[in-house]
């Protein structure tokens, strides 16, 4: 995060994220951004040398990146709308926690509802309610959201 956003920040951005990904960046295939003039031809070109495709989205055109929009409206609806956030170091804090559930708790439906940063196994028919003797609630962001896990 940065108050004032250069065109440097963004490729140097852009750089962190490609080492963060390290080889799912191969999973990826475009990388779809609006015009603003931060998005310069060196910020493309890291997503090149990655094998990756940028996408202009085209002008006044805010629906053209769904995804976006509604991850935006995730985070909107789930952190701000719900916990005052008192500064910088703070809202990053609060990313940080809400992206480790996101990545790692969250049921995504395109996933089978499984998290992003769990394996996709055979999805299973039906649950044995049996087994699950009881179940544990750990909150998480500032206690505004509740991840449930199975005791063991």
């Amino acid at each position: 995060m940065t108050t004032h956003p250069t065109g440097a920040w963004a490729v140097q951005q852009a750089r962190n994220l490609a080492m963060d990904l390290g080889e799912r960046v191969g999973e990826l295939r475009v990388v779809i951004h609006d015009r603003d003039p931060l998005f310069t031809a060196v910020f493309a070109e890291v997503f090149k040398a990655e094998g990756l495709r940028t996408i202009t989205t085209l002008p006044r055109t805010p629906r053209m990146n769904a995804v976006c929009e509604r991850v935006i409206g995730t985070l909107r609806r789930e952190l701000p709308d719900r916990i005052l956030i008192l500064g910088e170091g703070h809202l990053s804090l609060v990313l940080g926690e809400y992206m480790v559930h996101y990545n790692g708790h969250w049921p995504h439906q395109s996933r089978h509802q499984r998290p992003p940063d769990v394996d996709t196994g055979p999805v299973p028919e039906t649950t044995d309610l049996a087994d699950l003797r009881s179940i544990r609630r750990r909150p998480v962001v500032g206690s505004v959201i509740n991840e449930y896990h199975h005791a063991a």
